[in-house]
Parts: structure tokens; C-alpha cells; sequence
């Protein structure tokens, strides 16, 4: 007979963490030359020149220590300029006789706005990090980085690359290592 009160307790605890917001404070900020007037690419790792900067705040700056290190960085950022989604997508450059779900795209307007990337780290300097091959509009809110660690993040799927033709992505030859 115990279980059923924590059932209860559980259920409610669920029901109440499904409404509860969720709220994160940057930790930094983007600069780059992307304006929703300019526009930005479909992906930063498809435009691996175009730079740009993202400004760390101080209370944050001493967790950069070895951050230097890495060639690659993930990028975690606030889409803060999304308006509106829709559950089915038409990704730019696709067939457009095929259409996805949200979840199956990389479409900046979502439920939650939240963009994921994969930029190079040029150099940090005084708390700016001068990074490459990037996506965001300047002003965009930085949530979280992570250093790119291939034997992690960098997972071989045939399955996945197919379908990356599906949704219109061409890899420049010489940018992206295929082994």
C-alpha cells in the first residue's frame, strides 16, 4: 500500500515540472555581422570563415581555464529572435516534395529556442573568444560552451549522412573530414 502515495507524489511532482518554466542566465554574449536584416547561414559550420566574437561576462571568465585548448567548441545559445514554429518543416535547399517534423530539422524556430553549435575557437583574449564558422545574430544571449571532443561528439551514422542529403546540407569537401 505505500506505493500508491508516492505514485501520487510522483505524479504530481511530474505534472508540476511539466508547467514549471525553466529559466538560465547567459553567460555571455555574440557579436557577429548577422542581423534578421542581413540574415545568417542555414549552419555556421557550412560558412567556416565567416568570424565573429562572443564576449564572456567576468563573474564567468575563470572557467575558460584550458578552454584554449581546443581547436572546437560547442556552443550552446539563446534563439532569441524566434517568433513562432510549426510542427511540420520545409528545411531550405531540401526536396521540396518532403517535409519533416520540427524535431527532425535543424530549424531555429522551436518550442524551446535554443541553438546548438559546433565553431572553431581562433584564440581567447581577455575574455573574448575570436571564433569561426559561425550561425548567430549579433546581440544573441550565450547560455553555455563545451569543448568538441571528436571520440564523443563526433559519432559515424551512414544512417544520418543519407538523410543529410535529404534535408538539403552540402558539406564543403575540404572543411569536413569523412573517415
Amino acid at each position: 500500500m505505500p506505493v500508491i502515495p508516492a505514485l501520487i507524489i510522483n505524479s504530481s511532482m511530474e505534472q508540476e515540472n511539466k508547467t514549471k518554466p525553466i529559466c538560465y542566465k547567459p553567460i555571455g554574449i555574440f557579436y557577429t555581422a548577422y542581423t534578421p536584416e542581413t540574415g545568417a547561414p542555414r549552419q555556421g559550420i557550412l560558412k567556416p570563415e565567416v568570424k565573429g566574437e562572443i564576449e564572456i561576462y567576468p563573474e564567468y571568465r575563470d572557467a575558460l581555464k584550458s578552454l584554449d585548448l581546443f581547436e572546437y567548441i560547442i556552443l550552446i545559445y539563446h534563439l532569441d529572435r524566434s517568433v513562432r514554429w510549426n510542427s511540420i518543416e520545409r528545411p531550405p535547399a531540401s526536396n521540396p516534395d518532403n517535409s519533416f517534423g520540427l524535431f527532425a530539422t535543424r530549424s531555429p524556430n522551436r518550442p524551446n529556442p535554443v541553438g546548438i553549435a559546433t565553431i572553431r575557437l581562433e584564440k581567447i583574449e581577455n575574455g573574448i573568444l575570436h571564433v569561426s564558422g559561425v550561425d548567430a545574430y549579433d546581440g544573441t544571449p550565450v547560455l553555455d560552451l563545451k569543448p568538441y571532443l571528436p571520440g564523443i561528439d563526433g559519432i559515424k551514422s551512414s544512417k544520418n549522412e543519407l538523410l543529410e542529403k535529404e534535408l538539403g546540407i552540402q558539406f564543403p569537401a575540404p572543411y569536413i573530414r569523412r573517415d
